[in-house]
């Protein structure tokens, strides 16, 4: 049966859903924003400071579960603007080293009108 997995250190789940799931040596974890934890807010509208706090938020859940970047799999990353795709990945490069599968397709909309959105799935 799937575990759910929670931290304080990345945001509360704005919906009926988990920040990440559990199931055999694999950590499903839910899309995050670039919402600080601290403050329960977005404190940046670049694309390179809403990258930074997304992967703090999922580093927070990482390594709750036991785990790092350099386990992910599989990463499926939202972008408002195609047009911050460059800046997105100068960024993503610096946390994601070991290269995981990756799609990356721009959205018309996100929650809290954030610029980004990457959720994860890693080996335990």
């Amino acid at each position: 049966m799937p575990k759910k997995l929670h931290t304080g250190l990345a945001p509360e789940a704005i919906g009926p859903y988990s920040q990440a799931v559990v199931t055999g040596n694999l950590l499903f974890t839910s899309g995050q924003i670039a919402i600080n934890p601290a403050t329960g807010n977005v404190e940046t509208d670049t694309i390179e400071g809403q990258t930074e706090q997304v992967m703090k938020n999922l580093a927070a859940i990482l390594e709750e579960a036991g785990t790092s970047f350099d386990r992910a799999v599989k990463t499926t990353c939202f972008l408002k603007n195609m047009s911050d795709f460059s800046a997105f990945n100068g960024i993503y490069g610096k946390y994601f080293t070991q290269k995981p599968a990756r799609s990356c397709v721009a959205v018309k909309e996100l929650p809290k009108d954030v610029l980004v959105e990457v959720e994860v799935i890693a080996e335990i």
